[in-house]
């Protein structure tokens, strides 16, 4: 926990803010308050604090009402598919209670029927009794949402809902064996959302009785044959699921302590404080979670540094720390919710390790609760600005290698910080540093988390002082293997997010001055051919020399590269590798894996999932057998064909845009490997990489390698669009006598043209496409003039570009024909409409290959220019496995033979 302990200047001072509308103590909350009020007068607190939010969005609730509606999906999951199941618990269930006494369950129903009423209204008399109204109106209104959505789901079930799932949640009314019991009971889940918004979970007592009144209730019903065991269990997953998302919705009432809570508190553990500032800073998801700080003097000796924790601050950041969580390896946060006890005893346990193990850290001196949702900790004062307040000139050799003698402290312990960052690194009145923000560190620490603590606070110094610098103070204290063992950690995903936010924008800032550089290039270069022209005076009727137009494209091509060669920087991560390795050479720089799950590995499996949910969808109404027994196998060996052609027609693409001399074959087995990358990446990813670095192996230079593919892929996307138009235009022709364009495309253009004025009002928007614009003229355009100068080259591009479309069309159309009948073909246009969207949806989609949205896409396209189903399915099946998975295993070989070459 940081701990800034200068008084900062213009600082609130903290007050009773209890007065605040619509705010009230939660719980035990307020009694605490009270008592504490009695001992404190209204003159020993300052100002105002900042005024806070009468209601607050806990994520928690967030995350409660997730998991309930993911239980209730779950229990009519297993009731609409474990028939059987479920029959069989029924059973045993009324042989087991049918055999309870009557008296019992005459007791037992009368004691639930009027217990199920009392308590609640006792439970609103204590509330009310303790100021605690808006709670009161919150229970009502979850319990008034929870009884619509019982009326609800009574009325899917008896009209909508499949038999099982009728006959899991009801069963023949005994009074009526012509009617059906209710499937969710209408008074019960309101009383369940009532108890569960007005926070009864925090009060042992009233939540011992109504479990109690709820178990007396069910079993009575159960015996007496009034429902089943899943009707239970649904009427309660609604209730509860009901007043989270209500908490969720409306907020929950702010519990935060009052600055006069506070001073009694610290009272309370044998302080007299006279006044309170509070410390302003900046919160963040990262941050959030450390409490409100303050600055308290007392009446005898020195101030203090008081840090308040309550719940709402502790959830600050929740979805963050989940996701860490989620996606990273065991060196994430252990909790992404912790209480606030086990909070509180962390941050104590690591204050005093850190202190024991010789480093300078805040001395803690005392903690307490204040109430039951917020905590504060007493550290002694020590006053000093963070290492980011600091000038540059103020931080010298000396002051960075005892920031890593700090370090090397806590290390040797096996204490890791965890946040080395620069506001929490302290540096006091006399120079001496003081590290603070322990919460979030570990003791104990393994190997992972200590070189991660020196990966961090070696970019954190670099950041401020260089990478040179900060090397050579981290070689000086803890020797040069420890700093080399960490370079495997020196990666975006190990450090924190403030420090990765940093190095992204001094990365787009490096990228604005490389784009920088090459426009004032070109725009050099231009003006001294235009200063030499004036100055030659040649006639106007002269024709251009083909060489000399020649040289001066080679020449502001030169111009161009020289000046993004100086204008490139290296970035930090790279310059600190560097510093390293000059020490150690043999250092390991392979950076460690430390992702558990990719976001797209996760975004590729949710995709995949649902296109393969709708494939197979579609294939359960399909007859196989006689469907491959009638296929056309001469158009099967048709589609194989087209498949192989479109290799070579996407090498002459390739190539049609390269001035250079590459070999053809070679191209073309480049194109096959391509097969084997894209199932690994997306498919507008995988194959751009794989193409800039195989030109870059045949000797074409780096820039130009980068241009001549961007050239491609701008060219293959304006044909696209073209042909989309075109085919789209003949298709909607198709069925009527006149030539006026279908509607698809109308729409279309009225779209595009919506689009262009969006972008063009609005500043951001028209911003951001100009960058982009003049980046991508800056690198392709100048590498178009070379190739413009070659017109058989042009005409190569182009061609294999219009040749690659027409031979994934004519395998799509070969497919349909070996499964069509007579009355099932459909043109070729409608089928190039249907192929050039399906693939521009696998370009933008983030599977790799575009797996389940290009087949979705091109099944339903098929499906709505007139294919039957039975057709479509199965010739989308063939088309993809002969553009896509058959060649897979050659694309490895390729891809194998032309790394072994030094191909790639």
């Amino acid at each position: 926990m940081k701990q800034q302990g200068v008084h900062p200047e213009g600082a609130e001072s903290t007050s009773d803010a209890s007065s605040r509308p619509g705010t009230s103590d939660a719980d035990d909350a307020s009694a605490t308050s009270d008592n504490f009020d009695d001992e404190v007068h209204a003159d020993e607190v300052e100002g105002d604090e900042p005024l806070l939010p009468a209601r607050v969005h806990r994520p928690s609730d967030l995350m409660r009402l997730l998991v309930g509606v993911l239980a209730i999906a779950v229990l009519l999951a297993i009731a609409a598919f474990a028939h059987g199941t479920t029959s069989g618990l029924e059973q045993d269930i009324n042989k087991g209670t049918g055999q309870a006494p009557d008296l019992l369950i005459k007791i037992a129903g009368l004691a639930s029927s009027i217990a199920i009423l009392l308590v609640p209204v006792a439970f609103a008399i204590e509330r009310l009794i303790k100021r605690d109204g808006l709670r009161i109106a919150d229970g009502v209104l979850a319990a008034v949402l929870a009884h619509g959505v019982t009326l609800a789901t009574d009325l899917w079930v008896a009209k909508a809902a499949p038999d099982s799932i009728q006959e899991a949640l009801t069963q023949p009314s005994p009074g009526d064996i012509h009617a059906l019991t209710d499937p969710v009971h209408g008074y019960l889940a309101p009383v369940i959302a009532y108890m569960t918004a007005v926070g009864m979970s925090r009060r042992p007592r009233w939540r011992a009785v109504l479990w109690i009144v709820l178990m007396l209730d069910a079993f009575s019903m159960l015996v007496t044959g009034y429902t089943t065991p899943f009707s239970i269990i649904l009427t309660v997953l609604i209730g509860w699921t009901v007043a989270y998302g209500t908490l969720y919705a409306v907020g929950s009432p702010n519990v935060r302590p009052t600055g006069r809570t506070l001073m009694a508190g610290l009272r309370h553990v044998g302080f007299h404080p006279v006044s309170a500032a509070r410390e302003e800073t900046a919160e963040t998801p990262e941050t959030g979670d450390r409490g409100r700080r303050y600055f308290v003097t007392l009446e005898d000796g020195p101030p203090l540094d008081v840090t308040v924790v309550d719940r709402e601050q502790q959830a600050q950041g929740f979805f963050y720390r989940a996701w860490r969580n989620l996606t990273l390896r065991g060196f994430a946060t252990r909790s992404s919710l912790p209480s606030l006890r086990q909070a509180l005893e962390q941050e104590a346990l690591l204050a005093y390790a850190a202190i024991a193990a010789g480093a300078n850290a805040p001395k803690l001196i005392a903690t307490s609760e204040l109430g039951p949702d917020a905590v504060m900790l007493v550290y002694e004062h020590t006053g000093g600005r963070t290492l980011d307040s600091l000038a540059d000139e103020e931080i010298t050799d000396d002051l960075l290698r005892d920031t890593w003698h700090q370090v090397r402290a806590l290390q040797s312990r096996r204490i890791a910080h965890r946040r080395l960052v620069g506001d929490a690194i302290l540096v006091d009145r006399s120079g001496t540093v003081i590290l603070t923000d322990l919460r979030v560190g570990e003791i104990a620490a393994g190997d992972l988390l200590l070189r991660m603590d020196i990966s961090q606070l070696l970019v954190t110094l670099g950041l401020r002082v260089g990478a040179e610098r900060a090397v050579a103070a981290a070689v000086s204290v803890l020797g040069p293997d420890a700093v080399a063992d960490c370079l495997p950690m020196l990666q975006p995903i190990a450090l924190s997010r403030s420090t990765r936010a940093t190095l992204r924008t001094l990365a787009r800032e490096r990228a604005q001055r490389e784009r920088d550089a090459i426009l004032e290039a070109s725009r050099q270069a231009k003006q001294a051919k235009l200063d030499e022209a004036h100055e030659d005076a040649k006639p106007v009727l002269d024709k251009p020399d083909k060489k000399a137009v020649r040289a001066e494209a080679r020449a502001e091509k030169r111009a161009i590269d020289e000046a993004l060669e100086e204008a490139r920087e290296d970035d930090l991560l790279t310059l600190i590798r560097q510093q390293v390795l000059l020490i150690r050479p043999q250092a390991p720089v392979e950076p460690a894996r430390l992702e558990r799950v990719r976001p797209r590995t996760l975004i590729s499996f949710i995709a995949g999932a649902i296109g393969a949910y709708f494939l197979l969808t579609q294939l359960t109404h399909i007859e196989f057998g006689p469907l491959i027994q009638n296929a056309e196998w001469g158009w099967v060996a048709a589609a194989v064909l087209f498949s192989a052609a479109s290799y070579f027609a996407a090498a002459m693409s390739l190539l049609g845009f390269v001035p250079e001399r590459v070999p053809f074959l070679r191209t073309v087995g480049a194109q096959v490997a391509g097969s084997f990358v894209k199932i690994v990446a997306p498919a507008a990813v995988g194959g751009v990489a794989l193409n800039t670095r195989f030109l870059q192996r045949q000797g074409v230079r780096p820039g130009l390698a980068v241009a001549s593919v961007g050239a491609s892929q701008l060219f293959g996307l304006g044909c696209h669009i073209l042909m989309l138009l075109s085919f789209g235009y003949l298709t909607g022709t198709e069925k009527t006598p006149s030539l006026s364009p279908s509607r698809t495309v109308i729409a279309g253009l009225l779209t595009v043209a919506v689009l262009v004025l969006v972008v063009t009002s609005v500043p951001f928007l028209r911003k951001f496409v100009v960058t982009r614009v003049r980046s991508l003229f800056a690198g392709v355009v100048p590498r178009m003039l070379d190739v413009l100068q070659r017109p058989q080259k042009l005409f190569t591009g182009i061609g294999g570009m219009l040749l690659l479309t027409a031979c994934f069309v004519m395998c799509l159309d070969a497919s349909i024909r070996a499964f069509g009948t007579e009355g099932s073909s459909i043109s070729i246009a409608s089928v190039a409409v249907v192929f050039l969207a399906g693939n521009a949806l696998g370009s933008a989609a983030p599977t790799p290959g575009g797996v389940g949205a290009v087949e979705a896409t091109l099944t339903v396209g098929l499906i709505a220019v007139g294919l039957p189903s039975e057709v479509a399915a199965p010739a989308v099946l063939l088309y993809r496995l002969l553009t896509l998975w058959l060649p897979v295993l050659p694309g490895w070989l390729a891809f194998n033979h032309l790394s072994r070459k030094g191909a790639l």
